[in-house]
């Protein structure tokens, strides 16, 4: 019992990336106890298509890496390499040949495993779209677009979290498969990245204009596992939305069993993620807005306060 109970807790909270802290716990200790709790149980999760492979590979308390596979070259790319061991073996076990790190933006959690990556497989082209990415090598802006075999990346610029955070949007010619979009600390699952280095106007157009034109069944994998936390805000905004009912119990047994809640789709996130749902009049009414962008401004001004209910 105590062990589920700190496993939910993990879950719910989201440890470091939750609005609520304890200031009479060390932050250093903090995040370790999180860390052991969740390597502990947080299992990785293979999403098989004809046309690449994508390995999670949960890392820290409750971030995620993706091992981003062409089927037909078996060539490789990794996304946000924080804890590099990890990727090496995953590597190993796949039998590719990793080429590529994707780097979402610069924070330490995502970022900060450059640097052993490529020491541990020199050669290595290091993307992103800032120059305080560690071990660096391709600064990339909107629409650049690069190869990993015969998948085609395309770097999508949404500035707000950092200045410079890009996500990167993953497809194949002629297939028939859903395409992934890498988000990082933008878009989550039900939720967004904090306004660190941007403005509502930023992270509206990142959301609704960018991510949100994406085809609807472009899978979404975002930096961290947020999912269950960001639906209790979601249903707090929201409390007859039967689409954030189901997924909130849906994400908890996932949590639960130390299953990932990624990915979702563009398509759902417009279900009940409120960030998306900014046009919504339900949404508008609760933080007592007429407009889209003063809309999600209110709404992210909420969540930073809110605290996460147990249930």
């Amino acid at each position: 019992m105590l062990f589920r109970s700190l496993l939910t807790n993990a879950c719910t909270l989201g440890f470091l990336g939750a609005a609520t802290t304890y200031s009479l716990v060390p932050v250093k200790v903090k995040a370790q106890a999180a860390a052991l709790i969740h390597n502990l149980v947080r299992k990785s999760s293979v999403v098989e298509q004809s046309n690449m492979k994508i390995e999670l590979l949960p890392a820290l308390s409750d971030n995620y890496m993706y091992l981003v596979i062409d089927v037909d070259s078996k060539e490789a790319a990794i996304v946000d390499p924080v804890e590099p061991i990890k990727v090496i073996e995953a590597v190993r076990k796949h039998g590719v040949r990793l080429t590529t790190v994707l780097t979402t933006h610069h924070h330490w959690d995502h970022a900060g495993g450059n640097e052993k990556m490529v020491r541990l497989m020199p050669g290595l082209k290091v993307y992103g779209g800032d120059d305080r990415v560690d071990a660096l090598t391709k600064k990339v802006t909107h629409s650049n677009t690069l190869k990993v075999g015969s998948l085609t990346v395309k770097c999508l610029f949404t500035p707000c979290h950092t200045t410079g955070h890009i996500c990167y949007y993953v497809t194949k010619e002629n297939s028939t498969e859903p395409p992934a979009v890498f988000t990082g600390d933008t878009l989550f699952v039900a939720g967004c990245g904090k306004f660190f280095e941007g403005t509502a106007e930023q992270m509206y157009k990142a959301l609704i204009e960018t991510l949100g034109k994406l085809p609807p069944e472009t899978r979404v994998y975002c930096g961290h596992e947020y999912t269950v936390s960001n639906l209790k805000f979601a249903r707090h905004v929201e409390p007859d939305n039967e689409d954030i009912l189901k997924k909130l119990e849906w994400a908890k047994e996932q949590c639960d069993k130390g299953e990932p809640t990624v990915p979702s789709t563009v398509a759902d996130e417009f279900t009940y993620n409120p960030f998306m749902r900014v046009k919504e009049k339900s949404v508008q009414d609760h933080v007592k807005q007429t407009e889209a962008i003063n809309t999600m401004r209110s709404l992210r001004k909420e969540k930073d306060s809110f605290k996460v209910p147990k249930l």
